[in-house]
């Protein structure tokens, strides 16, 4: 099975892409329902999130600058 996830911000935490896709195939799997997703980012602990994704398979694809920003 292959799956895609695109994730753009600002900024990244150290293992944030991949604790939101270790978070999100928990979901997936039904371990928890979709709405726990809005809670687990109200309560702000990531002890509360899915286990850390592994890094294999996950690949940078682009990183972009705002020409504006000095």
């Amino acid at each position: 099975m292959l799956n895609a996830l695109d994730v753009e911000a600002n900024g990244f935490l150290y293992n944030m892409v991949r604790a939101i896709s270790g978070t999100l195939i928990n979901v997936g799997r039904g371990y928890w329902p979709v709405t726990y997703l809005a809670e687990l980012i109200a309560a702000g602990d990531r002890t509360k999130a899915g286990p850390t994704a592994p890094a294999c398979g996950l690949f940078l694809v682009r990183v972009a600058y705002d020409d504006s920003a000095t």
